[in-house]
C-alpha cells in the first residue's frame, strides 16, 4: 500500500510539474510556439511521462486552460461570498475582468483557447467554472433581496458573455487601466437596472 501511495504521489507531482511548465510556456509565448519537448525539459521529465498523463499537446493545453479558469473563478467566488451581496457582486465581477489583465491569463484564455480547443469545448469549460461562479453571486444577491428575481441561468450566461467582451476590450486597449475602469463602470450600470436599493423585509 505504501508503495502504491508513493507511486500515486509521484504521478501527481509529475503532472503538476508538467502543468506548471506548460502554463509558463503557453502563457508567455502562446500555444503555436510551444513544443512538447520544451515543456518536458522545463518540467524535468521524459516525453513518455507526459504521454502517461496527456494524450497530446492539445490535452496539455486543455488542462492548463481549466486550471486558469478555476483560478480566475475562485478569485471571483471569494469576493461573491463577502457579507454585502450587492458590493460583493459588483467587486467580484470587476475582479473577474481584472484577472484577465495578467499576460499569461490573457494569452491562454483570450488569445488561444477557442482557436486551440474549438468554440464549443472552450465555452463548456468556461461555463463550468466562470458562469457557475457568476451564477452563485447573482443567486446570493437575489436571495438577499438586493437584486430583482430574474431567470438565473440565462442571466449568468449573458453577464459572463458581456464580461468576456469586456476582457477583450481591456486586453486590446492602449490604456488597459482606463479600459478596466470603463468596463467595471458599465457592468455596475448594467446590474443597477436590477438593483433593489431597499430590500423588502421578511414578514
Amino acid at each position: 500500500m505504501a508503495k502504491l501511495d508513493r507511486r500515486v504521489a509521484q504521478g501527481e507531482a509529475t503532472r503538476r510539474a508538467l502543468l506548471d511548465a506548460a502554463r509558463v510556456a503557453f502563457g508567455s509565448q502562446g500555444y503555436a510556439a510551444t513544443s512538447l519537448d520544451e515543456i518536458t525539459a522545463a518540467a524535468g521529465v521524459t516525453k513518455g511521462a507526459l504521454y502517461h498523463h496527456f494524450a497530446d499537446k492539445e490535452g496539455v493545453f486543455r488542462a492548463v486552460f481549466e486550471q486558469v479558469e478555476r483560478e480566475v473563478s475562485d478569485q471571483a467566488v471569494a469576493e461573491f461570498l463577502q457579507p454585502d451581496p450587492w458590493q460583493a457582486l459588483i467587486v467580484g465581477c470587476r475582479l473577474w475582468v481584472e484577472a484577465h489583465l495578467a499576460p499569461d491569463v490573457r494569452q491562454i484564455v483570450i488569445n488561444d483557447a477557442r482557436a486551440v480547443l474549438g468554440w464549443e469545448v472552450a465555452r463548456t469549460i468556461e461555463t463550468r467554472f466562470s458562469t457557475v461562479a457568476v451564477r452563485g453571486g447573482l443567486r446570493k444577491a437575489m436571495s438577499a433581496g438586493v437584486l430583482t428575481r430574474q431567470p438565473l441561468r440565462p442571466l449568468a450566461l449573458m453577464l459572463t458573455g458581456a464580461m468576456s467582451e469586456g476582457c477583450l476590450y481591456v486586453a486590446e486597449a492602449d490604456d488597459p487601466a482606463t479600459a478596466l475602469e470603463q468596463v467595471s463602470g458599465l457592468i455596475a450600470i448594467m446590474l443597477s437596472g436590477m438593483h433593489v436599493t431597499e430590500p423588502a423585509l421578511n414578514t
